[in-house]
């Protein structure tokens, strides 16, 4: 389920997503608090930070602010965009919204149900035997 139809489904049960500012959101730049906003959406990744896998510095560089550009220069698997769904906690107002556009894992971010699926993953097994070859002097 993508953030979007999260959203959706809050507005199914009668229930706005709860709207942050910027000026909100700012405050909460912090370990024991940390907000920031990809693709308009507003996310306390508080209780992830330990867990990221390019560690908590990343995420607090990012927050209180919006991470939405080096969320995507990163190119963030599939697995990892599901797991945003549980930090989601509402949105920008309208006027803030700068509305980027979601565009999916690269390719090589893929997770491995991605590659099975897309019938890419003898591909990338093959790529990964090359990489494995290469020896250094």
């Amino acid at each position: 389920m993508s953030s979007d139809d999260k959203v959706i489904e809050s507005e199914a049960n009668n229930e706005s997503p709860k709207v942050y500012t910027l000026e909100e959101i700012a405050e909460h730049n912090k370990k024991d608090s940390c907000w920031m906003v990809i693709h308009d959406k507003v996310y306390d990744v508080t209780k992830f930070l330990d867990e990221h896998p390019g560690g908590e510095e990343v995420l607090l560089d990012s927050g209180g602010a919006d991470g939405t550009e080096s969320f995507e220069d990163v190119g963030h698997s599939t697995d990892a965009r599901e797991m945003m769904l549980d930090y989601y906690i509402g949105e920008l107002p309208e006027h803030e919204k700068k509305k980027s556009v979601d565009k999916g894992p690269k390719s090589w971010a893929l997770s491995d149900d991605d590659t099975a699926s897309s019938g890419r993953g003898d591909l990338y097994w093959e790529i990964g035997k090359g990489a494995s070859a290469i020896t250094t002097p």
